[in-house]
């Protein structure tokens, strides 16, 4: 943990709150429609197959598979200097939605699509917990 991660930051709304909470409990939570029980990322209010506003929220499996990648080599903010060049990935989730997060230990060759990759917990402040994608 960092007390001074200098890094933009998320602010949570009460759509999201459950799923940053989760992410503190090193849990990956996915809101779901209540009626229709289609499962969403990121979290919003309504439903965007029946338009309901009743939802829930379910534990994840915390695995997947690597659908794409962007290798990044220029700081978009000056809190990411110091990491470049580092991998976003964006992974399939068995519940049927993706997840971009950044790879820890997975090395730019080994990169491919399909790759199984597991969810892992990153505490960035006390308050800030944010899923990395590692080799399953």
């Amino acid at each position: 943990m960092d007390a001074t991660y200098d890094k933009l930051v998320p602010a949570p709304t009460p759509d999201t709150q459950p799923y940053w909470d989760g992410l503190k409990e090193h849990r990956l939570r996915l809101q779901r429609c209540a009626d229709c029980g289609k499962v969403r990322h990121y979290p919003r209010p309504m439903c965007d197959a029946c338009w309901s506003m009743n939802t829930d929220w379910v534990d994840a499996a915390g695995t997947g598979t690597v659908h794409s990648w962007t290798i990044t080599h220029y700081a978009f903010h000056p809190g990411w200097k110091g990491e470049l060049p580092y991998i976003l990935l964006t992974v399939d989730l068995p519940e049927g939605v993706r997840l971009n997060a950044q790879a820890r230990g997975i090395p730019e060759s080994a990169l491919r699509v399909g790759l199984p990759v597991k969810v892992g917990f990153e505490a960035v402040t006390e308050e800030l917990t944010l899923p990395v994608f590692e080799s399953a």
